[in-house]
């Protein structure tokens, strides 16, 4: 198909990526380990971990691995926060020839369960704060080995020792648990592991492009999670294709080694991981964000030393322009603002870069793709409003329900074949036939429109799609228009069932002016939006609903209309 997307490529941007250079994701770790040594990686509550620490720490926790016998492509379960202890186990598990399975630890019991359950995890390393959840689902899951962190382990002796110490007894966060030992499980701290590992030999396991790195769960929104399968090429291809893209952004640094990524996202989150992965590629350093949503903190994190990429959800830069401290942040050496996760709003956006002076760069992706599909070009000056154009050695086509491409301009699905796309979902046949077209092309549930020029604009989800009196209303589209009404932080627009219209509208708005009524944002929503689109109902919520990326439920919101 032509790629008529490239024509508006950067300068410098190649069209292609090759997986190939590397033999599995495993040889992309080791040799960044090789050529960074002693840069710094991690910095975590001003506690520095260097390459040459990452590949001592992960060699050891791999070699304890394999000396439990684990067969090859096992599936270890890490449900840890943005910690260091997070990049030594994912390292850990693919050097030693097993598959990572990402939990978010926050889940519920029944959350836990079902992924256990589902991938077959054999081994869980969690951090002790989360072991009270993983005690109530132990005896429903295949797990034999249990590894228990805590927070403080890799953050230095004394300081490491207090933090820990602190977050047990004083904060009391580390709600008591006992996990059982019956049938032959182990269960050992994460600092023992690593000891352990020290004294034992590590062998090195050969690995293919296509072999399962990790099982990506999918944030399981509209019903239970399913397991993206990306193979090792999957990964690779999504490092070079994310390098490819940034680079114009960050030329003029030099050495990449002095970008300063900031890790607020959760690390198992694949906009995030990606992101981590990219970091061990170039050598460059992330600043690891445990708990993003204490802005006080975070803010004071920001204000510590130069950074240069920050990447985030629409609902963490709102949130991070409402504190008063704010104003305080230096922006001078920032790079590149990146969105993804969920839609940017336009409201949102301008006030970033009225703020900042740094254009949010909006792009789009899925655990599915590996967060990797279209991004605007980084050298954007201002907010587009579009998802971007696909990366390199990516295709996106719109088609309908029966799989064929229609004509630039047209809405339909937005579906992307490409190196990133994974393979399928693990043990759903049924549906994987549903998920790929006849041509090889994932459907993506996105509803888009692509322009001459290559770029493409979501229109909305399928399933968020509101008919009003037999019209198509797409929520993204009104969000976008009353996010920019003075007073409205942000909004959420869903469908409630209604006897004249079939669906009417309800938008509720988390505002931050006490005088903004209902009447004021319902007259802005008539100056701005045809009849069919203007919301009948107007609800003011102190917040809304997220997952823990910061993704809006509407779906609870429907719920609980």
């Amino acid at each position: 198909m032509e790629r008529i997307w490239q024509k508006n490529y950067p300068a410098g941007v190649p069209h292609e990526v090759d997986a190939s250079q590397y033999s599995s994701l495993t040889d992309l770790l080791e040799t960044a380990f090789r050529q960074h040594g002693d840069s710094p990686f991690t910095v975590c509550m001003n506690q520095w971990m260097s390459y040459k620490e990452l590949n001592q720490l992960s060699t050891a926790l791999g070699a304890w691995l394999q000396s439990k016998g684990l067969p090859p492509g096992s599936r270890v379960a890490i449900m840890l926060p943005n910690l260091p202890q997070f990049a030594v186990t994912m390292a850990a598990v693919l050097r030693a020839g097993y598959t990572c399975v990402n939990v978010n630890p926050l889940y519920t019991a029944r959350e836990l369960q079902h992924q256990l359950k589902d991938s077959g995890a054999t081994t869980i390393v969690v951090l002790e704060n989360f072991a009270a959840t993983l005690q109530e689902v132990l005896e429903h899951s295949a797990i034999q080995h249990v590894v228990v962190a805590s927070i403080g382990d890799l953050l230095g002796t004394w300081y490491g020792r207090w933090l820990t110490f602190a977050v047990r007894h004083l904060a009391k966060l580390v709600p008591e648990y006992e996990l059982s030992l019956e049938g032959g499980r182990t269960v050992t701290t994460f600092k023992k592991a690593i000891a352990q590992g020290k004294g034992m030999s590590f062998k090195a396991v050969h690995q293919s492009l296509d072999d399962i790195a990790f099982l990506q769960y999918t944030g399981g929104t509209t019903g239970l999670s399913k397991g993206a399968v990306l193979t090792h090429r999957n990964v690779v291809a999504a490092m070079l294709q994310a390098e490819a893209w940034f680079s114009p952004a960050l030329a003029d640094i030099g050495d990449l080694r002095k970008v300063n990524s900031i890790a607020a996202l959760p690390l198992y989150h694949i906009y995030a991981l990606t992101l981590c992965l990219l970091a061990i590629r170039q050598g460059s350093h992330m600043t690891l964000v445990p708990n993003p949503r204490d802005f006080g903190k975070f803010i004071e994190v920001l204000k510590q030393r130069p950074f240069h990429m920050l990447p985030g959800v629409n609902t963490l830069f709102n949130a991070l322009m409402q504190h008063p401290m704010f104003k305080t942040i230096d922006f001078s050496s920032l790079k590149l603002t990146q969105a993804g996760g969920m839609a940017a709003s336009a409201g949102t956006a301008h006030h970033w870069q009225a703020a900042t002076g740094s254009a949010m760069i909006e792009g789009w992706g899925m655990s599915e793709t590996c967060a990797i599909g279209t991004n605007n070009p980084v050298t954007q000056k201002t907010f587009s409003g579009n998802i971007g154009l696909p990366l390199p050695s990516i295709d996106i086509a719109i088609k309908d329900d029966e799989g064929n491409s229609l004509p630039v301009g047209s809405s339909g699905e937005i579906c992307i074949r490409g190196p990133n796309v994974m393979v399928g979902y693990y043990n759903q046949p049924e549906e994987n036939a549903k998920t790929f077209t006849a041509d090889g092309f994932m459907r993506t549930g996105d509803i888009g429109v692509m322009d001459d020029g290559g770029y493409t604009r979501i229109v909305d989800r399928k399933k968020d799609m509101i008919i009003v009196s037999g019209f198509n209303v797409f929520p993204n589209e009104l969000e976008n228009v009353i996010s920019t009404c003075p007073g409205v932080v942000e909004c959420a627009a869903v469908g409630i069932a209604d006897a004249m219209q079939g669906e009417a509208i309800k938008v509720f708005v988390v505002r931050n002016d006490p005088m903004l009524t209902e009447e004021a944002v319902a007259r802005f929503c008539h100056e701005n939006l045809t009849g069919y689109k203007r919301p009948k109902y107007i609800e003011f919520r102190d917040e809304l609903p997220k997952t823990n990326v910061g993704k809006i439920l509407r779906r609870e919101l429907r719920s609980n209309k």
